[in-house]
């Protein structure tokens, strides 16, 4: 797929349609609006720049679906805030709601090569807990016999 530039706005307009697709089956302007706290006629004025760009598929008044190739690209975003939320909370200790909105401002302009590195850090870390843990577990309790 040929990569299109989007502003951070319409990844966020494709990442709100994604979570509200997973979460209540489908997407409105009117749940669009609400997710974002948008106006509805700045979600329709979003829809049809996203729509020409053949991201989703809206009729008027009707659902909104996202495309195979808008999906794609939601499902990048989505990843990318997630993993910016768990190294957020989990690394920095930045409370949950705090690390959201934050992840959410950075998710549009990190690079890859540096979410590559946020995630490489985070498994290594992941797994020399998982090291410790099973050392503690193993050496540093007492059976019970």
């Amino acid at each position: 797929m040929k990569s299109l530039k989007l502003s951070s706005n319409m990844e966020d307009y494709l990442e709100s349609i994604y979570n509200l697709e997973k979460f209540n089956k489908v997407a409105r302007v009117k749940d669009i609006a609400q997710w974002l706290q948008v106006k509805m006629p700045s979600v329709s004025g979003a829809l049809r720049v996203l729509s020409r760009k053949n991201l989703i598929k809206h009729e008027r008044h009707g659902y909104v679906e996202l495309t195979a190739s808008g999906r794609t690209i939601a499902e990048q975003v989505q990843q990318k805030h997630q993993d910016l939320t768990d190294f957020f909370t989990g690394v920095l200790r930045i409370n949950p709601a705090q690390a959201a909105r934050d992840a959410c401002r950075v998710e549009h302009v990190v690079s890859r090569t540096t979410m590559n590195q946020i995630k490489k850090f985070m498994r290594k870390s992941v797994n020399q807990k998982k090291t410790k843990k099973r050392k503690k577990n193993r050496y540093g309790k007492k059976s019970s016999r």
